[in-house]
């Protein structure tokens, strides 16, 4: 079943929505969960709060992509989980590698009168993405966004890690240099 056909049965209210929708899309929701919390169970948590937070908001939702959906979904609750247990450890923990990485680059403030800036920094690193090559935009995505390790990327691109490690390095300075060009303070 295609995801058109999932949302279709979210939105039928269909209770068997979500068990097509853990079938078609959970190992790969797990994946994501794990690469952030590295905990098995934390992951599983993270996709069934994922899928149950899809029952509740489709409708009114109608999203176009079910799988870009369920990840967004995922990945968020999966980064809040984290931030929240290492609120609980204060200094045990190291902090998620790929967003230090990037945390370099642009930093998010939990001020509510920054959203208009977050906005304008968001379109521009889309911007900045939407020029990128194909290859280097999904190896960047699959980094920064999906939190997939470097040797997996590597392993999936048939490149060696150290030329990912390089790449991301070269990509992360770029959309430094971009975003400041852009009037950002970096």
């Amino acid at each position: 079943m295609d995801g058109r056909e999932i949302i279709g049965l979210f939105i039928a209210r269909e209770e068997r929505a979500v068990s097509e929708a853990q079938q078609a899309c959970g190992a790969y929701l797990k994946k994501i969960a794990l690469n952030i919390l590295g905990d098995e169970r934390d992951a599983e948590e993270c996709v069934l709060d994922a899928l149950h937070a899809a029952w509740n908001s489709i409708p009114p939702a109608e999203p176009d992509d079910l799988f870009a959906y369920l990840s967004r979904l995922t990945r968020n609750r999966a980064l809040n989980l984290y931030a929240a247990s290492r609120a609980q450890k204060r200094g045990s923990g190291g902090a998620c590698v790929p967003l230090s990485e990037l945390g370099e680059i642009a930093s998010s403030s939990e001020d509510p009168v920054d959203s208009v800036q977050a906005e304008e920094l968001k379109a521009a690193i889309n911007g900045f993405l939407s020029g990128l090559p194909r290859e280097k935009r999904n190896i960047f995505v699959s980094r920064y966004w999906y939190f997939d390790e470097i040797k997996d990327i590597a392993k999936r691109t048939g490149r060696t890690e150290n030329n990912i490690a390089v790449m991301l390095s070269r990509l992360r300075g770029k959309l430094k240099k971009y975003l400041n060009e852009r009037g950002f303070i970096i």
